[in-house]
């Protein structure tokens, strides 16, 4: 089992590749491991592998193409894009919701090690 650090493995796993990216080590439009890939290197479920891969696509570090991977890109690569007001709420609140889930993802995950330490200890 992975150590604990307070904080979500697929948190630390995007953070580690957003470093990457940024030091230049992983150039734009170089392809990112896979799901699978990320599963094997790190350790980690494919739900944890996924959760890592869209936090980079949403915080503008990667965009995926169905059938062929994620790509690395730079945060403001992307062309803007005209969309509806109606869009633009319904985006703004799934963003919302998508924030909500991460945070009660980060707590399962805190509560759970603390099961853990509990159970190890008692």
């Amino acid at each position: 089992m992975a150590d604990f650090t307070g904080r979500a493995k697929y948190l630390e796993i995007a953070d580690d590749f957003k470093r990457r990216i940024r030091d230049g080590e992983l150039p734009p439009g170089e392809k990112l491991p896979s799901e699978t890939e990320l599963m094997a290197t790190h350790g980690v479920s494919r739900t944890v592998a996924r959760q890592a891969i869209s936090r980079l696509r949403e915080d503008g570090y990667a965009i995926s193409h169905q059938g062929k991977g994620s790509f690395v890109t730079l945060p403001g690569e992307a062309r803007p894009v005209r969309r509806s007001p109606e869009f633009e709420q319904i985006t703004e609140y799934l963003s919302e919701v998508r924030q909500d889930v991460r945070r009660l993802a980060e707590r399962m995950d805190q509560l759970e090690e603390l099961v853990r330490k509990q159970s190890q200890a008692g």
